[in-house]
């Protein structure tokens, strides 16, 4: 799995290069983030996609740091974000974990993916065939709630009406049991919704 290897700069548990490309042809790696974005554009992408509280603090920690060398290393990030936003305390995320998710999203634009993906699978799909898709965290489970929502809903614009395309099989996501969590502890974010097309 990608998110495991090392040299890829997907974790701040595991030394390796400050990378996190998916696919290894872009350009954009999150060394390039990290040492040369704004403090201000830093602390944006925090938000947006770590959904950091403690976004500004942590685009200021990363940007005084950087001034006195360069971040190469994932653990040099997760030091210096363990130093600025404390240490974690039991039960809780380590201060690291959204700048993480943030910049992984950005480097892969995985937002966007996940929104074409989604438009270009519910174009393909046959009728009364069924899609299912999870997600990880609250940003992607948010864009599939809505594309699906939106799909589901009869529209009209002026004089032109839409018939909804999907519909809903599950109101709610699905989400894994203490059981299931034990056995995979990645499972605990995990989200997952169904659709069938009319």
């Amino acid at each position: 799995m990608q998110l495991d290897q090392e040299d890829k700069g997907f974790s701040f548990s595991k030394e390796g290069p400050l990378d996190m490309r998916m696919d290894p042809t872009q350009p954009l790696t999150a060394k390039e983030i990290v040492n040369h974005w704004s403090e201000k554009d830093l602390k944006e992408i925090f938000q947006e996609y770590g959904e950091d509280p403690r976004a500004e603090k942590a685009a200021k920690a990363v940007v005084e740091a950087r001034r006195k060398s360069s971040i190469e290393t994932t653990k040099q990030l997760a030091d210096i974000l363990s130093s600025a936003l404390k240490t974690k305390t039991r039960g809780r995320l380590h201060p690291a974990t959204l700048v993480f998710q943030a910049l992984r999203i950005c480097v892969n634009q995985e937002l966007e993916a996940i929104k074409k993906g989604l438009s270009k699978a519910i174009s393909l799909l046959s009728s009364e065939g069924k899609i299912g898709v999870m997600s990880f965290h609250s940003l992607e489970d948010r864009i599939v709630k809505n594309v699906f929502r939106m799909a589901a809903t009869p529209r009209k614009e002026g004089k032109e009406r839409w018939a909804p395309i999907l519909q809903l099989l599950t109101k709610k996501p699905l989400v894994p049991s203490w059981a299931e969590i034990r056995l995979n502890p990645r499972a605990r974010s995990a989200k997952l919704r169904f659709a069938q097309k009319i």
